[in-house]
């Protein structure tokens, strides 16, 4: 008779970083560190983008949607990874290990789209300025943000549903810190030759299409910087896009090398400490690239703490 997935097994055990045990304490330390950084960084970012009329325009609307994401990213991960490092039970539910699969992949599908909309607004902005604010308007940002979201629902549910409604019915270890999909994958009890093709198809559309158009937007951005007259307006146009390619190079280059190298099958420690950087220090470095390398968030957040001096003297 077949069973059914949960008269088969009912959780997992995140075997996480059990070769580790001696830096335990030490993991623990950097996972929260970057786990608080990234909260209060994004939230700060949510904050500036949301009270300063200043920061009202479409590349920070997009921001404000990027820092939401990684809120969202990180905390779908980090709490967990915290929980197993301090207990030696490293249980986490059949449908808890679904969820966390499925907004895991919602986060990381929704960001690679919402980077090709920022990609895009700044070859807008830079390449037809005249048209940008026709072009850029509330509307089309809003249509901009929403595909993205869709597309990160779509391809969460999708994913998700087609592997957590396989068969069970062996091991229950996952070797990784989190409800990956290909070690959740390997847990079936059939040949799921199919959903590794399906897996991978998912992969390239998602991670490396986004990808090619951000680097060919970026070739006719850098085309047309090139050839303004003024070395001013070039520094001023090429100061504008080196955050975003920051946070472009940084977020794929991780997930490239995790999921699309020729070794990324393995699940070896390397690809743990891969993965630790896009899921925890990655969200955490966003926001201080943003901030650091942008003057207008610097004097929404002078403004803001001037504000609140003069309220409270």
């Amino acid at each position: 008779m077949k069973k059914d997935n949960q008269s088969c097994l009912t959780e997992f055990i995140l075997l996480g970083f059990s070769n580790f045990k001696s830096m335990k304490e030490l993991l623990f330390c950097l996972v929260l560190i970057f786990y608080l950084m990234a909260l209060m960084g994004n939230s700060l970012v949510l904050t500036l983008t949301t009270a300063s009329p200043t920061l009202h325009t479409p590349m920070y609307f997009f921001l404000w949607n990027l820092s939401f994401l990684e809120i969202g990213y990180t905390s779908t991960i980090s709490p967990k990874i915290l929980m197993n490092l301090l207990s030696e039970n490293r249980i986490i539910s059949f449908w808890g290990c679904g969820c966390q699969m499925c907004f895991f992949i919602l986060f990381s599908v929704t960001e690679c789209c919402l980077l090709c909309a920022m990609a895009y607004d700044r070859y807008v902005a830079i390449c037809k300025p005249l048209q940008y604010p026709c072009i850029m308007n509330d509307k089309k940002c809003a249509n901009l943000a929403a595909i993205s979201w869709t597309i990160g629902v779509l391809g969460s549910l999708g994913q998700s549903i087609s592997i957590f409604t396989l068969p069970f019915c062996g091991s229950n270890r996952i070797s990784h810190f989190f409800c990956d999909l290909m070690p959740v994958l390997r847990l079936t009890s059939i040949n799921t030759y199919k959903n590794e093709v399906a897996n991978a198809t998912l992969t390239v559309v998602f991670v490396l299409v986004p990808l090619l158009f951000i680097l060919f937007t970026y070739i006719l951005i850098f085309s047309t910087i090139l050839t303004m007259p003024v070395a001013t307006n070039r520094h001023k146009a090429f100061s504008t896009c080196s955050s975003h390619l920051m946070v472009v190079f940084i977020f794929f280059g991780t997930i490239i090398i995790t999921y699309i190298h020729p070794n990324s099958a393995s699940s070896g420690d390397d690809n743990r400490i891969l993965a630790l950087l896009y899921t925890v220090v990655t969200p955490s470095l966003n926001p201080i690239i943003y901030s650091l390398r942008n003057k207008e968030i610097k004097a929404a957040f002078k403004t803001s703490v001037a504000r609140k001096w003069v309220f409270f003297r």
